[in-house]
């Protein structure tokens, strides 16, 4: 499949690279949340996280923990959000694997929410017999 992201990894979009293997890119994302707002791109174009073989995932996460360290050493950051948005529903934009790493600081005032529920009276059971592995 055709994405912005594999015009990226072949040089026919330019980006800010920061890091490239054999299996993955780092670049800065063009719209960031705060500067320094990095995405770790799988090479191949996985969808989804259950597209992508364990050890691939294993080594997105790597270079998104090392990412992680240089954002705390270089620019500052005193903390990070690292997520990925896994199908269309939860925000997934662009149909190819990709990790946001994003700089954080007490003082950006930039929050990410998420909704809260509760669970009625016996739903949590449920929901645990349902997922439980």
């Amino acid at each position: 499949m055709d994405t912005v992201f594999t015009k990226i990894i072949e040089g026919s979009i330019p980006s800010t690279r920061l890091y490239e293997d054999e299996l993955c890119l780092a670049i800065l994302d063009i719209h960031p949340m705060n500067k320094g707002h990095a995405l770790v791109i799988c090479k191949e174009c996985y969808p989804t996280i259950g597209d992508c073989p364990d050890d691939v995932l294993g080594h997105l996460l790597s270079v998104a923990k090392l990412l992680d360290a240089k954002m705390r050493s270089s620019i500052g950051a005193e903390a990070t959000n690292i997520l990925i948005n896994n199908g269309p529903a939860a925000g997934q934009e662009v149909p190819h694997l990709h990790i946001h790493v994003i700089p954080r600081y007490f003082t950006d005032k930039k929050r990410l929410s998420l909704t809260k529920e509760q669970y009625g009276s016996g739903e949590m059971d449920a929901y645990g017999c349902k997922l439980r592995l």
